[in-house]
């Protein structure tokens, strides 16, 4: 493989913002949820490309496929991976994909088939278009990507904040993370925070039954949090992390009187007996591996269920946070049994369909030349950087 631009490539990151930005010269994208992807396309080789250095080609072999019909011959895109399902995203779909066995593999490309979602191009042919403007390389993205084959999407986009804003409030409910703000005229940094992302926020009451040691093993690396369903079974629904090094160490004195004796009446008692890696690999259990921190050490220490802590979380998928979770403040005015699903905001469901038959409907206004990209300039995809890049995890 030899291209204008050669992996490894850090995708373009985005800063946190409150709300949608109204500067002039933006453009909006929806936020995908998925494993963010970079696809390096020379001839009949093809590599997909987390933007962690992982390669994923191995465990998407109908996507490698489809990209090679999709695709010109030599290309650099940036995008995103999801797994579609009738109501939406579905990231435990996407993230059971990362399976060590080849028949394995094989058995969930055909149950569980994945799209990719493109929003950047990086190289074109023999041109390196990472100092191109956005405005040029959306438009050549948009001109060189067969959208005409199921699951290759070219992402949704609109220059209207309005429009960017109902996306964020409406599609909620499909399992998108949020909106991007992308200005039109940057060239694609790698590895720089030059776009913003949206993204909700809620907070809700949790049961604190559990922690796990800072990876340097000098204090709180994480707070394993919990729900009760209706019939009274406190659920694990993630983890409370990235506290300050000061943070770390008063919470070790804060919650020394909670491990004593926590083992004996813990509702996740099983689960504190079974903590050896080969029973915890591929479980929702607060110690459970997967593909990517399979060599991390995910032991935990329970504590007796009696600390509730308001938790700030981004979104919920099937009954777990999505993301890490952020603690505000414990609360010793409420009692770990108030800590419920119910109290959870319902996000009503929404039709993926939808934002791509509204996006391709939409006005001339809309950025992008095909399905709504950015309008000509007189740029060319040959003398253009193509698209700059969105991500999960802007």
């Amino acid at each position: 493989m030899k291209l204008p631009v050669m992996p490894p490539v850090r995708p373009m990151l985005a800063r946190a913002v409150h709300e949608v930005p109204r500067e002039p010269g933006l453009a909006y994208e929806p936020k995908w949820d998925g494993f963010r992807c970079i696809v390096f396309r020379d001839g009949d080789e093809i590599e997909l490309g987390s933007r962690n250095d992982r390669p994923l080609t191995r465990y998407f072999p109908e996507l490698a496929e489809l990209l090679l019909e999709a695709l010109p011959p030599r290309c650099v895109v940036d995008g995103e991976i999801v797994v579609v399902t009738d109501t939406g995203l579905d990231f435990d779909a996407l993230q059971n994909r990362l399976h060590p066995a080849a028949s394995r593999v094989k058995m969930l490309a055909e149950a569980t088939p994945a799209s990719f979602v493109a929003f950047d191009l990086l190289a074109l042919g023999d041109d390196d278009l990472t100092s191109a403007p956005f405005r040029q390389r959306r438009q050549a993205l948009a001109s060189i990507l067969d959208e005409t084959l199921a699951r290759v999407h070219l992402t949704p986009l609109t220059e209207d904040p309005d429009v960017a804003h109902d996306w964020f409030t409406r599609f909620e409910g499909a399992g998108f993370d949020g909106v991007m703000a992308k200005p039109l005229d940057a060239p694609y940094q790698q590895d720089k925070r030059v776009m913003w992302k949206v993204k909700h926020e809620r907070t809700a009451d949790c049961v604190v039954a559990g922690f796990r040691w800072h990876k340097d093993g000098k204090g709180i690396g994480s707070l394993l949090l919990g729900l009760y369903d209706d019939q009274g079974r406190l659920h694990h629904i993630g983890v409370a992390s990235s506290f300050t090094a000061k943070r770390r160490a008063e919470l070790v004195d804060e919650l020394a009187p909670l491990r004593e004796n926590a083992a004996e009446n813990h509702p996740w008692r099983n689960w504190v007996e079974a903590q050896t890696q080969a029973q915890l690999r591929g479980s929702r259990m607060p110690g459970g591996l997967n593909r990517w921190n399979a060599d991390k050490d995910m032991s935990w220490e329970p504590l007796r269920c009696e600390l509730v802590a308001e938790i700030r979380y981004e979104h919920l998928m099937a009954g777990r946070l999505r993301h890490g979770g952020r603690l505000v403040r414990f609360r010793p005015d409420r009692t770990p049994e108030s800590c419920t699903y119910s109290q959870l905001e319902e996000v009503p469901p929404a039709e993926l369909a939808t934002l791509f038959t509204e996006a391709k409907a939409a006005p001339a206004r809309t950025a992008g030349g095909r399905n709504g990209s950015a309008p000509d300039d007189g740029g060319s995809p040959s003398d253009a950087a193509d698209d700059p890049g969105k991500g999960t995890d802007g």
